[in-house]
């Protein structure tokens, strides 16, 4: 296993095992952190855990222009039961994001390093968070980080039905109006598979990452 250094550095992301492992180590300094997303690797890991870097084989992305919008959301988008604002409330949403229940998942790994971490990331600009209001009252949001041609999501929450969604897709269709190449959802979920998104061997990833729009993509 690749052990980080102080060197800003990574081992090709074809070195991950199996379940997308690469490196462990490191810190969360913003420079690593953009280095390692704009190279298709994030951080992922227990509060108590040494800071573990991934990059999974297949990839979750949203081509943005496929984003699934049912029936029942086409309702609730035409209606005035949510607000949006954009980088409002950046602290307020990743804390929601790191106390919201996960099925199967002890703890969070949004801790509070990795709060910290990105929070300076959205000082620099970089880190965005989308957030979804009832009033005065945040029901939902989600933040990632902003390459400027693909947006890697970090993490969404709700805490009323549907305003997660309505995040994932108000951000979708910004993105496609500025001709963003995909959302990096990074692992396979249902409710993001609800949602359009849709598993692609890592080297397609890593082409949109790059810039490269292929045909038929």
């Amino acid at each position: 296993m690749y052990l980080v250094s102080a060197e800003l550095k990574f081992p090709p992301v074809e070195n991950a095992n199996e379940e997308g492992l690469l490196a462990v180590g490191g810190d969360l300094s913003p420079e690593r952190l953009l280095l390692a997303y704009r190279n298709g690797i994030f951080p992922w890991f227990n509060d108590d855990a040494i800071i573990m870097w991934w990059s999974p084989d297949p990839r979750m992305i949203l081509r943005p222009r496929e984003v699934k919008i049912s029936k029942s959301m086409r309702k609730v988008l035409k209606s005035d039961s949510f607000q949006l604002t954009k980088n409002k409330s950046f602290q307020e949403v990743i804390r929601n994001c790191s106390q919201i229940e996960r099925k199967d998942q002890d703890g969070t790994w949004i801790t509070q390093k990795m709060q910290n971490a990105y929070g300076k990331l959205h000082q620099m600009g970089k880190a965005v968070s989308y957030e979804v209001w009832q009033d005065t009252t945040l029901v939902g949001g989600l933040y990632g980080i902003d390459l400027g041609h693909v947006f890697c999501g970090e993490s969404m929450f709700s805490t009323v039905s549907n305003a997660s969604k309505f995040a994932f897709i108000k951000m979708a269709q910004e993105l496609e109006s500025k001709n963003y190449l995909m959302v990096d959802c990074q692992m396979y979920t249902d409710h993001l598979a609800s949602l359009g998104a849709k598993e692609v061997p890592r080297e397609t990833f890593l082409e949109l990452l790059k810039g490269e729009n292929k045909a038929g993509q």
